[in-house]
């Protein structure tokens, strides 16, 4: 009888090779709110909400790709997470992270 050999393949990790730089889904969304809104048209201060796992220079890269300014400053703030109680049900919001970019004197972002 012959022997079976198995073929061990090696398999590569999804993001084996790819920068964590281009990584989507970096900036999720920007936040628009009353504080946010004064912030912007003051003093070119944008916030947004971004991934948990995002740094200071993907959020640049991110800002600079997708809205085509340049980000001079990026302070990033942690939103904890918070218990709640709706209809008499206890439950907790979820934990996130906000951005908080300046920009470029010149430059601004349309929401639109």
């Amino acid at each position: 009888m012959a022997k079976a050999t198995k073929k061990t393949e090696k398999k590569e990790h999804p993001k084996a090779g790819k920068s964590s730089k281009t990584m989507p889904g970096v900036l999720l969304r920007p936040r628009i709110t009353e504080k946010a809104s004064g912030m912007a048209m003051d003093k070119n201060i944008y916030a947004f909400e971004v991934a948990l796992r995002a740094t200071k220079r993907e959020i640049k890269k991110a800002v600079a790709d997708f809205y085509k300014v340049t980000a001079v400053k990026i302070a990033i703030v942690a939103i904890p997470s918070k218990d709640v109680t709706v209809r008499g049900k206890k439950g907790h919001t979820s934990k996130g992270k906000k951005a908080y970019v300046y920009l470029k004197k010149g430059d601004t972002i349309e929401f639109v």
